[in-house]
């Protein structure tokens, strides 16, 4: 009797945690169901990729747009062209029941090749607005999944493909959605996390201890702090609040990020999509503070969405400072409930079931059977 081998999805995905995070998160559902999956990322992806949970791992050349010099953008076409060919006899090897692309330029050239290879593709798009990748894809693929709705409402070639999923995210932020918020209390401690991303942000090391220093110092004791901050902040960090007399933790990197997310009572940070999309889906209020400068301005939307949903304060970097933050904490702090209810709707906006309503749809636009 012949044996029948199981369906294969490729997932591409690389650049950052932000791509791989929610590929994981699709990857894991995927096997539990049978299907086997395959992760396709380029060279600088691939050194945080050694536990993603795939059968194999593919290495294709990629490359950002860095610049717009003719230098710069015929390097990237160069090395997106050698990704595309060599992605296209990948794709004519493996046979995939379907591509799935998370954002970024290392999912162009797998993607192209599978659509031209005659493969279904599908990408998803994590921010609340599309990326630079993603759009240049959206009228080649089969299908797009989207972390919020109705990105693609104004083009209606492509809102007719497109379906709002939500954000996966990883089984960590799951396990922490069931921890319950714990109010504050009149004259008890107050919980902040502070985070920049996977490397820390600097603004975060320059502005927070400041803006500690500017509380009431009656208000001051009642502050616990666990803080990310780059290693060479480090010490300029600790030093403010151990002078301060105030009760921190500071780190690089906490490995268990979502179940200090579950332990705040406020979470001051930047507004990357997963970032956002673990907020929600814990269900914690946050002073979200965007990256600036950016060209998609995605962060700002992120921040933007979960804000109006009454989860979130947005303060732009020009207007973060040690002194707006200080009085904005302190304003906080003497709200009764205020952070119980904006933790109640950012928890509102949040998909705990993304990634089962993501392989749902690629296993639809693959037309796997299970």
């Amino acid at each position: 009797m012949t044996q029948v081998s199981p369906p294969l999805v490729l997932l591409a995905a690389g650049g950052t945690g932000g791509h791989l995070f929610p590929a994981e998160a699709l990857a894991g559902v995927l096997s539990a169901r049978g299907i086997e999956v395959d992760l396709v990322t380029d060279s600088r992806a691939a050194r945080y990729a050694g536990h993603f949970p795939a059968r194999r791992l593919h290495v294709l050349p990629a490359e950002t747009v860095r610049g717009r010099s003719p230098v710069a953008l015929a390097r990237t076409a160069l090395t997106l062209g050698l990704g595309f060919v060599k992605g296209f006899r990948l794709m004519r090897a493996l046979k995939p029941a379907v591509v799935v692309g998370f954002g970024g330029y290392p999912t162009v050239p797998p993607i192209l090749a599978a659509h031209y290879a005659g493969f279904p593709t599908l990408i998803h798009e994590a921010n609340a607005v599309m990326g630079r990748a993603n759009k240049l894809l959206a009228p080649r693929v089969t299908a797009i999944a989207s972390g919020y709705p109705d990105i693609c409402a104004s083009i209606p070639a492509l809102a007719a493909k497109a379906q709002h999923t939500g954000n996966p995210v990883r089984p960590a932020v799951i396990a922490a959605a069931d921890i319950p918020f714990a109010p504050l209390a009149a004259d008890g401690p107050i919980n902040l996390l502070v985070t920049g991303g996977s490397q820390g942000a600097r603004v975060m090391s320059e502005v927070v201890p400041a803006g500690v220093e500017r509380i009431d110092p009656s208000l001051r004791p009642r502050l616990r702090l666990v803080q990310q901050a780059r290693p060479e902040d480090l010490e300029a960090v600790r030093a403010t609040y151990a002078r301060l007399g105030v009760a921190a933790e500071v780190a690089p990197f906490f490995a268990d990020l979502p179940a200090r997310i579950a332990g705040a009572h406020l979470v001051i940070s930047r507004s990357g999509a997963m970032t956002v999309a673990e907020l929600a889906v814990i269900g914690r209020p946050s002073i979200l503070v965007p990256l600036p400068g950016a060209l998609d301005q995605d962060q700002l939307a992120n921040a933007t969405a979960l804000a109006t949903g009454g989860g979130a304060v947005v303060m732009p970097q020009s207007h973060f400072t040690p002194a707006s933050f200080a009085a904005l904490i302190t304003r906080l702090a003497g709200e009764t409930g205020r952070l119980e209810t904006m933790a109640s709707m950012a928890r509102a906006m949040g998909r705990a079931d993304a990634a089962e309503r993501l392989a749902a749809l690629v296993v639809a636009t693959g037309r796997i059977h299970v």
